[in-house]
């Protein structure tokens, strides 16, 4: 007996309402895919690398899910970030643009550049110089030669950050990390708008994490060649960086 147009209808509608359902609780509970669209976080993400970030790892808020619906205001299942962490989170000033950073400073934690060092409760990062005048973009229009350094955190964590080579950031005030909050910065370190800038983005709150980057799944240049261009994809793609680990 065949089945009436109605009933198709019916079931089909059932089908796709329990894919966007399976869909959302996928995207918002365990791994979302994001697209980096500045040049903040080079040399270790390009414009253009599409990652995977995994939203368990740090516990479920509001900003968990699509348009961080105002239900809650608070994080379960919390997880403490490392440092270290690549993070992403949604900026303190809308709470609602997505921003990705090194998590530097925990609660309690003070940050503090004296002569282009990083002073972290006191005490230098210890830093390896590895390259010299390396050019990186700063921009979408722009590059800028820089020092590239090795970092290591006082947990062991190691990365690799640009300074600018004919002037970067000396000296500032102490920033002391409030309870429940995060310092944060860009790994090209004079070019990104982070947890220095305390009217833009300023310490973040642990409501407004969303989750932690780690991997790097496809790659292209979108300044050389947008990836609706797919025919000049060749130019412009990435092959080394797919599939690499954050």
């Amino acid at each position: 007996m065949k089945k009436s147009y109605k009933k198709i209808i019916i079931e089909n509608v059932k089908t796709i309402i329990i894919a966007l359902l399976i869909a959302i609780i996928i995207r918002s509970l365990i791994i979302q895919p994001f697209y980096i669209p500045s040049s903040s976080m080079e040399p270790t993400l390009l414009i253009g690398d599409r990652i995977f970030v995994t939203k368990y790892s740090y516990g479920i808020s509001k900003h968990s899910f699509p348009f961080s619906p105002n239900f809650t205001s608070h994080r379960y299942f919390y997880e403490t970030p490392k440092r270290g962490d690549l993070v992403v989170f949604k900026t303190p000033a809308d709470n609602r643009t997505d921003y990705i950073k090194r998590l530097i400073g925990l609660p309690g934690d003070s940050v503090q550049f004296i002569n282009g060092d990083i002073f972290l409760n006191d005490k230098k990062i210890e830093r390896k110089k590895i390259d010299n005048d390396i050019k990186i973009r700063c921009g979408a229009d722009r590059e800028y030669k820089t020092n590239i350094y090795q970092e290591t955190l006082t947990n062991g964590t190691s990365y690799i950050t640009a300074y600018n080579s004919i002037g970067t950031l000396k000296n500032t005030d102490k920033y002391i990390v409030p309870t429940d909050h995060f310092f944060l910065m860009g790994d090209n370190r004079d070019c990104s708008t982070d947890s220095r800038f305390l009217s833009q983005v300023g310490y973040v709150n642990k409501i407004n994490l969303v989750g932690k980057a780690n991997l790097i799944f496809f790659s292209n240049d979108t300044l050389i060649s947008p990836i609706i261009k797919f025919w000049n994809i060749k130019k412009s793609i990435r092959l080394n960086r797919f599939f690499k680990s954050l």
